[in-house]
């Protein structure tokens, strides 16, 4: 029986300089980071708070074939690649927090039906959003 998801990809450019943007940017902690014959590296990160969810840091390559890696480095170099969701207390304030550390944001903080939102991107072209929930109903959406 799935008891949850426990690894999610998230593909970069370069693994130190993501590792080192996720960790020493937005909070994140380092996991692990092992070389696994050849030039294959495999670096994940979590946030302290879930410890069962990691997040692998991927070059575009295999088990990629070579077109497929392609592409997803010309998505990242365009910045048309998805990312991940962030949860946050207060967007405003992250938002603060996050431009004074030199975060290049898409999207300033903005009321929604579900809550305030704000769409940063991270180094190598990924759309992270940030979400300060609320109580919505489908009714907030009409």
């Amino acid at each position: 029986m799935i008891t949850n998801i426990s690894l999610v990809t998230i593909y970069c450019l370069d693994q130190d300089k993501a590792r080192d943007f996720y960790v020493d940017v937005l909070g994140f902690e380092p996991r692990t980071d092992v070389s696994m014959g050849g030039e294959f590296r495999w670096v994940t990160i979590g946030h302290p708070s879930q410890p069962e969810l990691e997040a692998t840091l991927m070059v575009p390559g295999p088990p990629l074939d070579p077109d497929a890696a392609d592409f997803v480095r010309r998505q990242l170099g365009k910045g048309q690649m998805g990312g991940l969701g962030l949860r946050v207390d207060d967007c405003r304030k992250t938002f603060e927090e996050l431009s004074a550390k030199g975060v290049e944001f898409l999207q300033e903080p903005a009321d929604r039906p579900y809550g305030v939102e704000a769409v940063l991107r991270d180094n190598s072209g990924n759309w992270l959003v940030l979400v300060e929930p609320k109580t919505f109903s489908p009714e907030d959406f009409a």
